[in-house]
Formats: structure tokens, C-alpha cells, sequence
């Protein structure tokens, strides 16, 4: 038996293992292997309490054609990770393409003004009868799955829904507009243009910021690499990577990535500093004997002492 889902992320080509499980896209391991496990008992034949020969029979297709499959996919971190970059290309895809038939849900959560908490409560509702009745198992399932997609097109940058109360400029003491422009449709020569949407891989350089500031490096240079395998020319990222190896000692790659951050964005604030504090403390270059020292050897007190480097990623004061 062959299961045809036609609805959400599956009509990109993509089967969404997240939705077949019931858990959220962003969902840590603990979460998957709990839920992997109440379904699979549900499931399996052993434990299963449907008692209709029929319904054991489809139970134990989707424990065996989907379930599992999509278990063994998200349970390994090299798939979970690569997986994920797919996952976020294929939102980036759905905001492209737009003009999508949604259903109710998908409707509600293009326009809630918290997507955040309205994505979390309805899959939620969602995942808890997704396989109660499993006739319903495949429809629940696509539910979910245009969730999914929504959300990651909301994410992208209000998922391409041009609805005012969705694209409404939220005015703080630190943005108030100048009061001789108009206050409807500001102008390219008298305002800024708008931030562009976050892209994937300035997803990923937050969340190594985010590990850097727990000094959980090795995190930190995945999200990194992955951003990089993303946007290869990504001068802020290749300079971050540097500053994390400059952090763990590693100068020559240190160097490597700064040099190349350097290479795509001369102004480049970090991978400035960096290489200042680079050279300061292996005395000539990277790929000198002494290119491994820590970036916190006796040589390097006093700048460490004069500040702690843009965000803090260079050294910490006593």
C-alpha cells in the first residue's frame, strides 16, 4: 500500500517526516523520540488496542511506510541536520511560489497576529487525534504538514500574505518617522528601506552567536558550516566561524575564515578585530609554530583588559 499526501510541504517534493511524527519543525530529540514512541505503541501490533483486522492492517503500514521511516530520518543528527536545511530551503520555496489553497488552518495562522502561539496550539490539537482514528490519519497528517509550511513562510517574512495588519510598522521611540514624510508610504529618499526577511542562514549565524555566548563552541561551528554550505559568499558568517576558532585556539583557521570574510566584505567589523587580535597573539602568522596558542596566553592580557571585542566574542574581562 502506497500513501498519497497531496497537501502543505508535501506538494514541494518533500516528504515532512515533523508532520508524519506530529511534532513541531523546530522539535529537539527528547520531543521526537517521546512522540515516536507513543505513536509506534499505538501502532504496533503487539500493543495496538484496534481490534478491526483492517484497521490492525493500516496501522501497521503506517507504523512500518511512515512512521518509522520518518523516526529513523529525524533520530540521526547529520540527517536531522541536513534534513533541516532542506526543511528551510523548502519554505524559503513556498514563499517564492505563494498564492497557495489553504485550508482553515492555514488561512488562520497566514494572518494571526502571534503565529508563534497559534502554530504550537494547533498542532498540538492536531497531533493528539492524528492517529485516534486512522481513517482520518492521513487528512490530520496534511493538516499538519500546511502548518508546517505556513509557518516556515511567516518565518521567511510574513509569508508573502500582503495583508496591512500582517506588514504594519511598529513605531518605538528609536524609529519615529520624520514628521515632513509621509507617515502612510515613506519614500526610498527619505526613509531607509525595509529590512530584508531573515534569511536561512542568518537563522543559523544567530543561533551560533547564541552558542558562542555559552561557550559551546563545537555547536556554535555547525550552525556556521551549515549556514556556509547554504550561502558559501556569506562574509559575516565565514567571519564568525573565525571567531570561534580564534576562541578555541585554532589560528590558522581562524585566519583562513577572517581572510575570507575580509576577501567578500573589507568593512567587516569582526573579522577585523579578529585578525588585529590574531596576529597580536601568534606575533607574525597563523601558520606559525605557535599558531595553536590559546587566544588567552600572557601575550594577549592587555587587549583582553582594554575590552571584550564587538559582542563580546574576543576575550572576556577580568
Amino acid at each position: 500500500m502506497s500513501f498519497q499526501l497531496e497537501r502543505g510541504l508535501f506538494l514541494l517534493d518533500f516528504v515532512d517526516h515533523h508532520a508524519i511524527l506530529g511534532v513541531p519543525i523546530d522539535a529537539d530529540i527528547q520531543t521526537i523520540r517521546k512522540r515516536y514512541l507513543k505513536v509506534a505503541r499505538k501502532l504496533h501490533p503487539d500493543s495496538s488496542a484496534v481490534e478491526n483486522e483492517a484497521d490492525k492492517k493500516l496501522a501497521s503500514e503506517f507504523l512500518s511506510k511512515l512512521v518509522n521511516p520518518a523516526w529513523e530520518k529525524l533520530s540521526q543528527e547529520k540527517d536531522r541536520a541536513e534534513y533541516g536545511i532542506v526543511l528551510n530551503l523548502k519554505g524559503q520555496q513556498a514563499t517564492r511560489q505563494g498564492n497557495w489553497e489553504l485550508g482553515n488552518l492555514g488561512k488562520e495562522i497566514a494572518n494571526a497576529s502571534n503565529p508563534e502561539h497559534f502554530y504550537r496550539t494547533s498542532l498540538k490539537g492536531l497531533a493528539d487525534k492524528q492517529y485516534e482514528q486512522l481513517d482520518q490519519t492521513l487528512e490530520v497528517t496534511g493538516q499538519i504538514s500546511e502548518l508546517n509550511m505556513v509557518y516556515l513562510m511567516r518565518k521567511e517574512g510574513q509569508g508573502g500574505f500582503n495583508r496591512a495588519e500582517t506588514s504594519r510598522t511598529i513605531y518605538t521611540g528609536s524609529n519615529l518617522p520624520d514628521s515632513s514624510q509621509s507617515s502612510v508610504r515613506p519614500t526610498a529618499t527619505s526613509q531607509p528601506q525595509p529590512a530584508r526577511p531573515e534569511s536561512v542562514a542568518d537563522q543559523y549565524y544567530r543561533r551560533a552567536e547564541g552558542y558562542m555566548a555559552k561557550n559551546n563552541y563545537a555547536k556554535a561551528v555547525l550552525e556556521l558550516r551549515d549556514a556556509l554550505q547554504l550561502e558559501p559568499k556569506n562574509g559575516s558568517c565565514h567571519a564568525l566561524l573565525g571567531a570561534v576558532h580564534f576562541k578555541q585556539g585554532q589560528a590558522t583557521m581562524a585566519k583562513i575564515h577572517f581572510n575570507k570574510a575580509l576577501e567578500l566584505d573589507p568593512t567587516n567589523a569582526i573579522a577585523l578585530e579578529g585578525k588585529q587580535k590574531l596576529e597580536k597573539t601568534t606575533g607574525t602568522s597563523a601558520n606559525s609554530k605557535n599558531s595553536t596558542q590559546k587566544p588567552n596566553a600572557k601575550t594577549n592580557k592587555p587587549d583582553d583588559k582594554a575590552g571584550g571585542g564587538l559582542f563580546g566574542l574576543f576575550g572576556k574581562k577580568k
